[in-house]
């Protein structure tokens, strides 16, 4: 492997230390090296934190000019919460910059990599591209569009149940399934679910997994029907929440921010809540992904409205058949099959006794 690959590798590890906490910032990771010798290691902690360049540069034990720096993104040139990295880069005397993916905010765009080649800084670009665009492609996606990446999920039986006939769901999926979801809501931003989830399930929709954030939750509600006394509503004041609608009893309304939830009122489209207006005020937010957890009619509404762009589908070893069984994605449906909905190539892993199937949507 050249140095430039193995150094990049480094630095995308140290990248993932902040998944789940930087939202809505990239994942970043830096290396400097000097000689051969690696001087520190940084990344981007949370939003707001410094950037990994310059977390790098304040775990520097020795004189770092003339070296090396390998990050996997474009290095920012602007101000926000923190100062330009470019900055810190020139004034450290770095000799070359290694970078493996392009910055798409127009406030960087290139401008990064400019202002370092002006300042007599030699910049190679596109080391460990596909990698280095893997891990963002939920701010790719944001800071291009600036409506959340949206992920659905759900576990059915062998014969694509979500639930029996009489409605039970507990537990489709295994153990070791519900645990790897469990780490899913920590890396989401968001979770969305419609009313019809919490009137049956009266879930929580938090995070379980020691340590890491918990998402906004996030319920489609049009008309305000989520019951004061539910789970949700009870837990507002320790988990951020937003109730989403339409509509709804102005008391309903102020007695649901009493407790201390955001009631998001949106537009109207063909009875049901507009999801791209939804999508477009959460994106305002600052919400940049999101994890659909609802049922078949909520999936089929953000897979129809191209606002999807992945599936996580859990399948048990189980068949529980029946008719009025409920399916993983409903609505209307699609009336020609030449018009379906089109996934890309499965990635196939094993979770217990059940199989999860990753899917892009294209």
């Amino acid at each position: 492997m050249a140095d430039s690959e193995f150094y990049m590798k480094l630095a995308l590890k140290n990248a993932l230390k902040g998944q789940g906490f930087v939202s809505p910032n990239p994942m970043v990771g830096a290396v400097i090296v000097k000689n051969g010798r690696i001087l520190a290691e940084g990344w981007h902690h949370r939003c707001g934190d410094l950037h990994a360049e310059r977390d790098a540069f304040s775990n520097l034990k020795d004189d770092c000019a003339g070296a090396d720096m390998y990050v996997t993104l474009e290095p920012c040139c602007h101000y926000g919460k923190q100062p330009p990295c470019t900055e810190a880069i020139i004034e450290h005397k770095i000799k070359w910059v290694f970078i493996g993916s392009d910055d798409p905010n127009p406030l960087v765009n290139g401008k990064g990599c400019e202002i370092l080649e002006k300042n007599g800084i030699e910049v190679i670009k596109g080391v460990l591209k596909e990698e280095c665009d893997s891990i963002n492609k939920v701010f790719f996606h944001y800071i291009k569009t600036g409506l959340p990446y949206c992920v659905c999920k759900y576990a059915m039986t062998a014969d694509g149940k979500i639930a029996s006939y009489s409605g039970d769901s507990k537990w489709i999926s295994c153990e070791e399934s519900r645990k790897l979801v469990h780490e899913m809501r920590g890396i989401y931003r968001g979770i969305l679910a419609g009313i019809n989830t919490v009137l049956a399930d009266d879930p929580m929709l938090n995070c379980r997994i020691p340590g890491r954030p918990g998402p906004v939750r996030i319920i489609c509600d049009s008309s305000l029907k989520i019951p004061l006394e539910s789970k949700i509503v009870k837990t507002a004041g320790k988990y951020e929440t937003i109730v989403a609608a339409v509509t709804g009893e102005a008391e309903k309304a102020e007695a649901l921010r009493a407790s201390g939830i955001n009631v998001l009122f949106v537009k109207e489209k063909e009875g049901h809540i507009d999801l791209r207006d939804l999508f477009s005020k959460l994106g305002k937010l600052k919400i940049d992904s999101l994890l659909v957890e609802g049922g078949g009619d909520i999936n089929f509404s953000v897979l129809s409205e191209g606002l999807c762009s992945k599936l996580f589908v859990f399948t048990a070893p189980k068949i529980l058949g029946g008719r009025e069984a409920k399916t993983p994605v409903e609505g209307k449906g699609i009336e020609k099959v030449r018009d379906c909905i089109s996934l890309g190539e499965p990635v196939v892993k094993k979770t217990g006794c059940d199989i999860l199937l990753e899917y892009e949507v294209v």
